[in-house]
């Protein structure tokens, strides 16, 4: 079994359409402050990452369904789990959750990019590490691509 990091996101005025929902690209937002909160839980930086290892994940695919709305002043948790890993790229299960129940799901492909011309690279060996130490060893339920 993974272990999921989450994270405590606030909706604010700005996050909010003229109905008083949660904009629907605005979920895109937590799940990539989600992301970037998880690495760095792990020692993992973005811009440390292109500095040391001159590479950097980028969104390769997104595949979000909607449940139910989120509104002004709601407090929102925000998750992220590793559901596969590849040389270059990880799938990430995130989700959305308010007090009455699940919000938003995406499945997210990010992958490995090198900074000075943006081909695909291999996540780099200590990242691997980093992040295999903050996941529970269950074969089954994180799977190579």
């Amino acid at each position: 079994m993974t272990q999921e990091f989450s994270l405590s996101i606030r909706v604010y005025y700005e996050d909010t359409d003229v109905g008083g929902i949660v904009f629907y690209a605005n979920y895109l937002k937590y799940f990539e402050r989600a992301r970037t909160e998880w690495l760095r839980s792990l020692g993992i930086s973005s811009s440390g990452m292109m500095q040391q290892f001159e590479s950097m994940f980028v969104v390769k695919l997104c595949n979000v369904e909607y449940h139910a709305p989120a509104r002004l002043d709601d407090e929102l948790r925000v998750s992220c789990r590793v559901l596969k890993q590849g040389r270059a790229s990880l799938v990430l299960e995130q989700q959305a959750w308010n007090e009455q129940g699940l919000l938003c799901s995406a499945e997210v492909t990010i992958c490995s990019v090198a900074t000075s011309d943006w081909r695909v690279v291999a996540i780099p060996s200590e990242i691997v590490k980093s992040i295999h130490k903050s996941i529970q060893n269950d074969e089954k339920t994180v799977r190579p691509l």
